[in-house]
């Protein structure tokens, strides 16, 4: 009986043989498996795109210290120069000014002007107009630049025995400080203490004037009476005329001190002030003007703000601060204030012994916040390691990096002789980088006018201006003095900053949630997909 004969490998072929048109299974599960890698390599790319912008901010001198007075080198000028208030031209950012008071030999007020940066300077004498029987004194003098490039210069003229000041006065510069107008009266008349210029940085020709308004009596240390409120007056023309002042300090408040303006990104004008609460010690002079402790109550840090130029003011409270020293309420430290130009974030240092040593602190008020930050400690210093840091100013660049700069004695365990640190933060004063000492060598806190009381006046403020990639600071400097000499000088120094380019945390934390996602889908496409894609078993052919 015939039968049917196997073929060669002993198989059935009409089971064996798929249909023409059926791809091999190995080649269905190939575009599963691409696109699974592809996924994958999305996320890989995504998650290292949210890293790629992580690199280090990096900080250096640019140079060494350069003494900005021209006296500077010359042994026979033993002038105390201090409290430098910078102010830096809209219209020519190169375009610097310095302006600061001199306390001895006699009292005077200085001008330097830099039209490099602050790599140059020359000084521009201030006209002072001379009264009948005597020639009074320049003294206390602040600078600011209007938005069209004037520059606007303020300044008070001691009188009498007592060096009161006798008239306070403006002068203007259309040539970046080159040349000064003739002295400009403004309505502040006698007794005006601590005058403040702020020219608005959106309206040509509109300034203010912002001061303590004393009455008599005036005391050798202090004043003789409380209710000495901190007043404000516009000029819409550039100082020709002027409208009625204004109160600034809330009422009640009896014992104010050290204004410290500052403008809005949308034209709000705020000032920082003082509120030494019931401290007779420093604002009556009961110490009579020579060192002891501080102190022992709080002081309060206020912010008062105007929405309306000037018009009228509501203040808050920013924060309690334990004083850190004594000081003579005529030339007093002043909190520094700043605003962040793009978000409007307000930003407050000063000093603050909470701890028993003093401290630099900041406060931040958030855009649209309604309550100020608790303080943040800035300096890198061990806590309560019995030095100070103290008289900080604050600046904020326009990336929205702070700035802050101050007296610095934590290299001498006898917290007697300053440097000059800097510290900076990049993400609105939570945290800030280890210190940058920009004093090329140590100098004495103990040389300036009051030395032989205890006191030696380093100043009300020091100088930071802060820009993209740079910044300059200011100070008072002794190392060419001596307690005898009581000779101070002003010096700066430039820095230079890499910030590499960053993303927000937001969308880094976007980045990395999609690339999990992404590899998890990849993962998934290669694993259950591609097994998804095996064809199901064909049942052998039956024999004929």
């Amino acid at each position: 009986m015939a039968t049917t004969s196997p073929d060669r490998d002993g198989a059935n072929p009409k089971a064996a043989r798929r249909p023409a048109h059926e791809p091999p299974e190995h080649s269905l599960r190939v575009p599963w498996v691409l696109a699974g890698v592809a996924l994958i390599l999305l996320a890989l790319g995504a998650f290292l795109v949210s890293t790629a912008f992580n690199g280090h901010n990096e900080v250096r001198r640019v140079g060494g210290n350069l003494a900005v007075n021209t006296g500077a080198l010359n042994p026979l000028d033993l002038s105390s120069n201090n409290t430098p208030n910078v102010a830096s031209n809209p219209a020519n950012p190169a375009n610097l000014v310095i302006a600061n008071k001199i306390d001895s030999p006699t009292y005077s007020c200085a001008l330097n002007v830099s039209f490099d940066g602050g790599g140059h300077w020359t000084q521009t004498p201030i006209p002072v107009p001379g009264t009948t029987g005597h020639v009074p004194e320049c003294y206390a003098p602040d600078a600011s630049f209007g938005s069209d490039g004037t520059l606007y210069v303020s300044f008070a003229t001691l009188a009498g025995r007592a060096n009161a000041p006798h008239a306070a006065w403006l002068v203007t510069s259309r040539d970046g400080g080159q040349s000064l107008s003739p002295p400009i009266p403004t309505p502040l008349g006698r007794d005006a203490f601590q005058i403040r210029v702020a020219a608005d940085p959106r309206v040509p020709g509109r300034v203010y004037l912002i001061w303590l308004k004393a009455a008599e009596p005036l005391v050798l240390y202090g004043f003789g009476s409380t209710d000495n409120p901190i007043e404000a007056v516009r000029s819409d023309n550039g100082g020709r005329t002027w409208l009625t002042p204004t109160q600034v300090s809330a009422a009640g408040q009896a014992r104010v001190i050290s204004p410290a303006p500052a403008f809005g990104p949308h034209g709000q004008l705020y000032v920082l002030y003082l509120n030494l609460e019931g401290d007779s010690l420093d604002y009556s002079g009961a110490s009579g003007g020579h060192v002891g402790p501080a102190y022992a109550g709080p002081w309060q840090l206020e912010l008062a703000r105007s929405l309306d130029r000037g018009t009228s003011w509501t203040a808050s409270t920013v924060g309690n601060v334990a004083p850190a020293r004594r000081f003579i309420v005529y030339t007093p430290p002043f909190p520094s204030l700043a605003v962040d130009p793009a978000s409007g974030e307000l930003y407050v240092a000063f000093e603050n012994a909470h701890g028993g040593h003093s401290d630099v602190n900041l406060w931040t008020l958030a855009s649209g916040a309604r309550r100020w930050s608790a303080p943040t400690r800035v300096n890198d210093t061990p806590v309560n390691d019995a030095t100070a840091q103290y008289l900080p100013k604050v600046a904020v660049a326009p990336n929205g990096r702070v700035d802050i700069v101050y007296y610095d004695r934590r290299a001498d365990p006898a917290n007697v002789l300053n440097q000059v640190s800097l510290q900076s933060s990049y993400d609105h004063g939570k945290a800030f980088t280890r210190y940058l000492v920009l004093s090329n060598r140590p100098f004495s806190s103990r040389i300036g006018f009051g030395a032989d009381r205890g006191l030696a006046d380093l100043g009300g403020t020091l100088g930071l201006v802060s820009t993209a990639n740079h910044a300059m600071a200011v100070w008072a400097d002794t190392r060419a003095g001596t307690r005898v000499t009581l000779k101070q000088d002003i010096a700066r120094q430039i820095v230079a900053f890499n910030s590499p380019e960053r993303i927000s945390g937001g969308l880094k934390a976007v980045l990395r949630i999609a690339a999990i996602a992404l590899a998890l889908l990849g993962i998934a496409v290669m694993v259950m997909l591609g097994r998804g894609t095996s064809p199901p078993p064909r049942r052998a052919a039956p024999e004929a």
